[in-house]
């Protein structure tokens, strides 16, 4: 969250569960059968797990994750099981209570180990862990959080710290975000805008272009590789 906060959408313009799962629905339709629900955080919208239930019950489905803040994950796990979720990424930058309710703003670091313990606990795995490093993975807060997944049985994902308007980014270490020569990914905004890439200003509204269009759209225009997003922030967009 921006210290400086952040401009708010108006309820109309964010895109119903009903349009999001239509998008799906197409989607797995063209042979996409990954989906995660990212965000900003998608736990604070109200009936996330509404939506969960909804996009797992779409056939073709076989990769269902969700990323999360972890805060409010030990309330919903158990629901989000039961509503099809297969797995949760967890966003985990430190161990020290006081630098994560620096680096949040307002997070308990309880809240969230609580919640990965839960996720554990119910099967929501493997549970993957993305951990934002400046340099590299030998950072002390990356190796006190890659020894904390050693001992709970934890993927650790390292994710090298971006800039969209100055086109920062590397390949997740762990992972395989970030690799543009293999990247096959899209990504549905909150307000309905399909982008085929983080690090740049394309987006296709499903609202104007119709799903079919917007997505046709989309992926004819992939770029090869990233370059520069001036028109979006992390906070908007997701991460």
């Amino acid at each position: 969250m921006p210290e400086k906060g952040i401009q708010l959408l108006d309820h109309s313009s964010i895109i119903s569960y009903e349009e999001i799962t239509d998008v799906v629905k197409i989607c797995v339709d063209r042979g996409i059968n990954k989906i995660r629900l990212t965000g900003g955080e998608p736990l604070v919208r109200k009936g996330i797990v509404d939506l969960v239930s909804m996009i797992s019950g779409i056939r073709g489905v076989n990769d269902f994750g969700l990323t999360t803040n972890g805060i409010f994950l030990k309330k919903y796990a158990v629901d989000l099981k039961k509503a099809g979720l297969h797995r949760v990424n967890v966003s985990l930058d430190t161990l020290n209570p006081e630098k994560y309710k620096t680096i949040t703003r307002i997070g308990n670091i309880q809240d969230v180990l609580a919640g990965i313990e839960e996720a554990r606990f119910v099967g929501l795995t493997p549970v993957k862990i993305n951990c934002v490093i400046k340099k590299n993975s030998s950072e002390p807060d990356a190796i006190e959080v890659a020894e904390y997944c050693r001992k709970n049985g934890l993927q650790i994902r390292y994710i090298h710290q971006m800039e969209l308007s100055q086109g920062h980014f590397a390949v997740v270490e762990g992972g395989e975000g970030g690799d543009c020569k293999i990247c096959n990914r899209l990504r549905l905004t909150a307000d309905g805008k399909i982008k085929p890439c983080l690090f740049n200003n394309r987006e296709y509204s499903i609202r104007e272009f119709g799903i079919e269009e917007a997505l046709n759209n989309a992926l004819m225009h992939k770029p090869k590789c990233g370059s520069v997003n001036t028109v979006g922030e992390f906070y908007n967009i997701g991460g």
